[in-house]
Parts: structure tokens; sequence; C-alpha cells
């Protein structure tokens, strides 16, 4: 009976530190101290792409000349005030990389980032309205998180910049089964589909393309061998064995 309880014991302990990960793969950004304090991010502005959502609000010191060029819902009118984007219908960008606006007809937007549209739509506008102002705002950006983090699922970005970190952080994190060295990064741009490997366990991806996301980035974060491992046999065998354990125990006892 007691090699058999000691079988048991060695058995848990085992089956303990096998399940336990080493803190290297664990812990972010562990040689943080050798990046550099001068350096900055690679930030690029998102760049607009077919079947992107826009809201495009034109204004100027005369509010009756800028009207024609903004589309609102039937319940609001630019007389009643300020424009709220929700009143406000969206351009989507047609396959063909356009839109369809007020006045100017078909216009050109795909391929360009916020501020170059700005500026085309704010040149195009002047010849029928003194000084306008535009103001463009990408409705639909979004990103997707999969794999092994806490709440999986795909979230809505309001200010259109959202680093990798901020992205896991909405997800709830990675949980202890997610592995931190190879974190999968899809993304889709000009009908182009690139994917990059990260690595958060070190610090060097602060400096790449794919540590601020672009609209429709897709993170998934694959899980670590004892989760792989664990899918070939019952989840709960460590609670089992620790029961049949503490049974054992307890017959040895009384057998005494």
């Amino acid at each position: 009976m007691k090699v058999i309880l000691k079988s048991i014991n060695t058995a848990v302990l085992i089956f303990l530190l096998t399940s336990c990960g080493s803190k290297k793969d664990v812990l972010y950004l562990q040689d943080i101290e050798k990046l550099n304090e001068q350096s900055q991010a690679m930030y690029s502005e998102p760049v607009l792409q077919p079947n992107d959502l826009l809201y495009i609000q034109v204004s100027a010191f005369d509010m009756e000349a800028v009207a024609p060029f903004n589309l609102l819902s039937p319940a609001r009118n630019l007389n009643e005030g300020n424009t709220a984007y929700r009143d406000m219908i969206g351009y989507l960008i047609n396959k063909d990389g356009t839109i369809d606006f007020p006045v100017l007809g078909s216009v050109k937007a795909a391929g360009y980032n916020r501020q170059e549209l700005t500026l085309k739509l704010k040149e195009a506008l002047s010849v029928y309205v003194k000084s306008p102002i535009v103001n463009i705002t990408l409705a639909n950006f979004k990103v997707t998180v999969l794999g092994e983090v806490m709440h999986p699922g795909s979230y809505e970005i309001k200010d259109e910049r959202i680093t990798l970190l901020e992205a896991l952080g909405k997800a709830g994190d990675l949980t202890i089964f997610g592995r931190r060295d190879n974190i999968i990064v899809l993304r889709e741009q000009n009908g182009i589909k690139t994917h990059r490997i990260i690595d958060i366990t070190k610090s060097d991806f602060l400096h790449s393309p794919y540590y601020f996301l672009q609209q429709n980035d897709v993170i998934y974060v694959q899980p670590n061998a004892p989760q792989i491992n664990s899918s070939a046999y019952n989840r709960n065998a460590g609670v089992y064995i620790s029961i049949a354990s503490v049974i054992i125990s307890i017959i040895v006892l009384i057998s005494k």
C-alpha cells in the first residue's frame, strides 16, 4: 500500500511540475532595460481601403453653403446646430476604392490616409465653399483577438490608434496557457495578406510596424505545449489523482 501511495504522490508532483511554466515563458518585455528611451515606435496612419466606412463632416463659416455636402439622417439637419457623427450617413468605400460624394461625384478614397483625403476634399470643395473644414472619421476600425486570451472577439477602436499590447489588454490579457513568444498578427492591405510573428517577451517588437495595429488586423495567441498536450487527456486528471491519493491515505490510516 505504501508503494502505491508513494507512486501516486510522485505522479502528482510530476504533473504539477510539468504544468508550471518558466518565468521566461510568462514575463513580458524581459529585456526592456535595453530599449533606448529616445527611440520612437513606427506609427503610420491607417491607409483607407475598400469596405471602410467613413464619416465625413464639412463645415465653414457659412453653414448653409456646406449643407449640400453633408449627408445626415432624415431626423436631423444642419439648422439644428452642431452635427454629431452618429447623426450622419457614412460613406462606404466601394470595391474600386471610390466614394460617391455629394456634388463632387466619384472621389478616390482608398490608398489615402485620412489626412491626405482631407486635403484632397478641401481642395475640391474650395471651388464651391470659402475656407471649408473637413473632418473624417473611420467608423469601422476594428481589430480581432483570438486564441489563448481571456475574452477573444472583435473590438471597435474609436480613435483609430491602438497598439498590440492595448489590443491584448482589451481582450483581458493572455491566459497562462498562451505563448508570449509566438503571437501571430495577420494583416491585409491593398488585397495582399501578410503576417508577422511577435515575441512580446522581448522589447524589440516595440519598433515593429506591427506594434501599432491597422484596421481589421487579426491577433492570434497560440496555446503553449502543456495546453496542446492537455487536449489528449482529461483536464481533470490532476484532480482525480489528488482525490485518489487522499482516499488511499485514509485507507492506509484506517488499516493501521
